[in-house]
């Protein structure tokens, strides 16, 4: 079984975290769910040099050397599992806030729907959630994982994909994990005090694509149109070319070939 590394600080950590460091671990999202079934607090920041077992969203595996930051948090939201689906938003806003502080191009780095972020297209970052709701229908906990490419990036996959070094940073995994979470404790603060209006307005002025074309692929389908914006709930609307106005819950978003 991995050990956490002993006595190991990350100075200027935000106020609401607490930290549990290892050097190499299977999954940090494995772990942060084991410690929220057992209990552990809102806060509790699980993050590892490198993962040998990571997961990324839809169960993808998730390319984890060193280098990069992998993390994952517990978090007790206390409402129902629809709202708690609104911090993969505030999670993607977070990341973008980070890169933008670390780049020498902050407008280069933007949200694409549901929680990519991009950095001039390539994506830069993972980010997935894991719940579970108990009896009186709230969540009891939320793990939210995050993997951000700070120094290497994985070649030849089916989408384009960058680093922030690869972009002009120097920014070192320790500079964008501590970036990353005071972000995250201050979206996480507005979501709490002004509701999701506000991470929805904040999600759009950083979004990728909004206003132009797009494909969105489904499992058994495809639609076209153009990102008009995003309803009062997450959901695209995407506006198709008879004028329909689609709402779409889930699927993978793609400019469309020039």
């Amino acid at each position: 079984m991995t050990e956490p590394l002993e006595g190991v600080v990350l100075p200027g950590l935000p106020a609401g975290f607490d930290l549990v460091a290892f050097d190499d671990i299977g999954s940090t999202n494995t772990e942060a769910v084991s410690r929220a079934e057992a209990g552990a607090p809102d806060g509790l920041l699980v993050w590892a040099k490198s993962q040998n077992a990571g997961r990324g969203r839809r169960g993808r595996t998730f390319f984890s050397p060193p280098g990069n930051t992998y993390s994952s948090v517990v978090l007790r939201p206390k409402c129902g599992p629809a709202d708690a689906a609104q911090i993969s938003f505030i999670a993607a806003i977070a990341v973008v806030d980070a890169a933008r502080s670390v780049l020498p191009d902050p407008a280069a780095v933007t949200c694409k729907w549901p929680n990519d972020v991009l950095i001039l297209g390539q994506k830069v970052s993972g980010i997935s959630l894991e719940s579970r709701s108990r009896h009186d229908g709230l969540v009891d906990w939320v793990v939210l994982g995050v993997g951000i490419n700070v120094q290497v990036y994985p070649e030849n996959l089916d989408v384009p994909v960058t680093s922030l070094r690869a972009q002009g940073s120097d920014a070192t995994v320790e500079d964008v994990l501590l970036a990353y979470t005071s972000k995250l404790g201050e979206w996480m603060s507005v979501w709490r005090d002004r509701g999701f209006a506000a991470i929805r307005a904040a999600w759009l002025d950083r979004a990728d694509g909004l206003g132009k074309p797009i494909v969105v692929r489904l499992a058994d389908r495809t639609y076209e149109g153009v990102f008009e914006t995003l309803d009062d709930d997450g959901a695209l609307v995407l506006a198709e070319p008879d004028g329909n106005r689609r709402r779409v819950t889930a699927g993978d978003v793609f400019r469309p070939a020039v």
